[in-house]
């Protein structure tokens, strides 16, 4: 039987894009990435917007390196990718912002800021924060389903705990507490709210309440 020479043509092949390997050393990433399997996913979202915010934060040239931590070269804001090839994006832009902001921490916060604000500004944003009417307390309760939607992982829950305050509760969640903080920030401040707190307790590697409160 003759076999067949045809070679494939171009669309059949896919070239694997060349990664740049993570930096293992920053934070806790090595331990973070153990324990994320195939099914822990994010939504293509969170790729965008990291890197909008490091070009925005940082310059096209920040942008490209946080790019080559990343498999694919295109991603689809509503399409699921492992959260295991967002987190070393993440932690690079962050380690990229430490020069500026002083501490990982503070890097990764103002990175969660930064990337909520570019994606309060899209249809979508704008569309979550008028379902909440403008009130931060039903924004928050509503968080969890929130999250339900742009992840597959974890559990969350927020816990009423005053007018214009409340503890959220993350359990098995990827990204560092201080991530999370910059997002409430945000999130609050893009409602009209003032004096915006919110402090993350970690109780553990994946594990985190966060106290928030607003005026």
């Amino acid at each position: 039987m003759t076999p067949n020479l045809t070679p494939p043509s171009p669309a059949a092949v896919r070239v694997a894009r060349s990664v740049q390997p993570p930096d293992l050393t920053i934070s806790d990433l090595a331990d973070r990435l153990r324990f994320a399997n195939d099914d822990d996913t994010c939504k293509g979202m969170f790729f965008n917007g990291v890197l909008l915010a490091s070009e925005k934060l940082l310059g096209p040239s920040s942008r490209e390196r946080v790019a080559a931590m990343m498999p694919e070269k295109k991603y689809v804001d509503f399409f699921n990718y492992p959260i295991a090839t967002f987190l070393p994006a993440a932690f690079q832009a962050s380690k990229l912002l430490m020069p500026t902001h002083g501490t990982f921490d503070a890097s990764i916060r103002k990175l969660g800021e930064q990337a909520i604000d570019d994606f309060l500004a899209t249809a979508v944003g704008r569309t979550l924060v008028t379902v909440s009417a403008g009130e931060p307390k039903r924004l928050m309760r509503a968080a969890p389903v929130a999250y339900k939607t742009a992840v597959s992982y974890g559990s969350r829950e927020t816990v009423v705990t005053g007018e214009k305050t409340c503890v959220f509760k993350m359990r098995r969640d990827f990204m560092p507490h201080a991530y999370h903080e910059g997002v409430f920030t945000a999130v609050l401040r893009a409602l009209g709210c003032h004096d915006v707190q919110v402090h993350g307790r970690r109780l553990g590697l994946f594990d985190a309440d966060y106290d928030v409160s607003w005026r």
